[in-house]
């Protein structure tokens, strides 16, 4: 009976891709529920742990210095999904974000310091490659990045403006909504219609007169005209299928798979922004964000090397000259990342890549670009490594952000 239940759970180990690079893995935390595995309960869990330097930090709140080295807890995750048959699935993700020095709260009850619910959503399926389902869910439209795992990002992070909506119109990458998914042959697609978050990062602005535009749109304007968004991503596969049983994709399969996927979505947000004319009335203007990728992840000889490309064209409209920190603005952008797996053939692995980004900014009439060069050491493949980047940001005029970080992360 045991040797039933570990072929069953390395089975759905392998159409579900969780274990890129580490064959000692096996079933993970999967507690099946009957003879055969078909009615099981998956635990997944994962920390990321980082010390960065910057020299460069700007003033704090209060206009101290800040100090050039600090700690922080990147991310620490639970996720746990379940089926009883299958036809129906069940999913919840919760935990935390940068916790640092700032969200500390002397008995944890702070904000910055709480766990919070990154997903959960029901489904079903409709056949044997397509399904329906709802929820808080991360379904989402745009890029393969909008809907990358953290998992097995293949650089330090994800490149943050491909989370595009990310506070804007969700929360944290995740909207309330429905979704189909499915694949035909070599085809998948992923389609959603959400609801729009009322409080975001913009909660408390107003747009000026004759001004840009701040994302606001369902708070000012009402749910009936400001209140749904809608997204898509489509994408085919030219070599291995990619599992698309959950939402989250693979930033690197260390040798482990062959892929080539081309891939184009969108986002669509009617009156999510708000403009204000000369007099001060509003008016609606509709957000959206399209892109374009491809994908290459490969073996490279007989020495367990290996190749993964990506490449990103991102067009953005939020509104009129919008923009938001160094992080969100109408405009365009380019990103490439480049990893390299260096042969050999023990445990120990090492990954050099680099990663560039040219945005371009409508409000300021100029752009930011962003380098880095970095390298992952797999102790066990993405379930035990440390990551090392230096990453330099210049944007617009501002004076360059020079920052090394290194990360360190387990999963189970």
């Amino acid at each position: 009976m045991k040797k039933i239940y570990l072929m069953a759970g390395l089975l759905l180990l392998s159409l579900k891709g969780f274990s890129q690079g580490s064959p000692d893995y096996g079933a993970g935390m999967k507690f099946n529920l009957n003879d055969d595995g078909s009615k099981y309960l998956r635990i997944i869990s994962w920390a990321q742990f980082w010390t960065q330097y910057n020299s460069d930090r700007p003033l704090d709140a209060s206009g101290k210095e800040q100090a050039d080295l600090d700690f922080s807890v990147r991310r620490a995750r639970i996720l746990m999904y379940a089926q009883i048959n299958k036809d129906f699935l069940i999913l919840t993700h919760f935990g935390l974000n940068s916790l640092n020095a700032n969200s500390l709260s002397p008995t944890g009850t702070g904000e910055g310091s709480q766990l919070f619910l990154h997903d959960v959503w029901a489904q079903y399926s409709l056949g044997k490659n397509n399904a329906i389902g709802g929820g808080l869910h991360y379904w989402n439209g745009i890029s393969r990045m909008n809907n990358s795992s953290t998992l097995n990002i293949m650089t330090l992070d994800n490149q943050r403006q491909s989370w595009a909506t990310l506070g804007l119109s969700d929360q944290f990458a995740r909207h309330i909504g429905v979704y189909a998914k499915g694949s035909l042959g070599k085809f998948q697609y992923r389609v959603a219609i959400n609801e729009a978050s009322t409080n975001n990062l913009q909660a408390t602005v107003v747009p000026v007169n004759n001004g840009a535009a701040t994302y606001t749109g369902r708070r000012l304007l009402g749910s009936k005209e400001a209140g749904k968004t809608f997204a898509g991503y489509f994408e085919y596969g030219f070599l291995d299928a990619e599992s698309n049983f959950l939402p989250y994709k693979v930033g690197s399969y260390l040798g482990t798979k062959k892929v080539f996927n081309v891939g184009a979505g969108f986002f669509m947000h009617p009156n999510g922004a708000v403009i204000a004319d000369n007099v001060g009335d509003l008016s609606g203007e509709s957000v959206s964000i399209f892109g374009v990728d491809a994908f290459y992840d490969v073996p490279v000889g007989t020495k367990g090397s290996a190749l993964t490309a990506y490449a990103l064209f991102q067009s953005a409209d939020y509104g009129k000259d919008f923009r938001l920190g160094t992080t969100y603005e109408t405009g365009s952008m380019l990103h490439a990342h480049l990893g390299y797996m260096l042969p050999g053939k023990s445990k120990t692995r090492f990954q050099p890549y680099l990663s560039f980004d040219d945005r371009k900014i409508d409000a300021l009439n100029d752009k930011a670009t962003q380098f880095g060069i970095g390298a992952n050491a797999f102790f066990n493949g993405h379930h035990s490594k440390l990551t090392l980047e230096y990453q330099t940001l210049k944007y617009a005029t501002n004076k360059a952000v020079n920052t090394v970080t290194l990360q360190a992360m387990i999963y189970l």
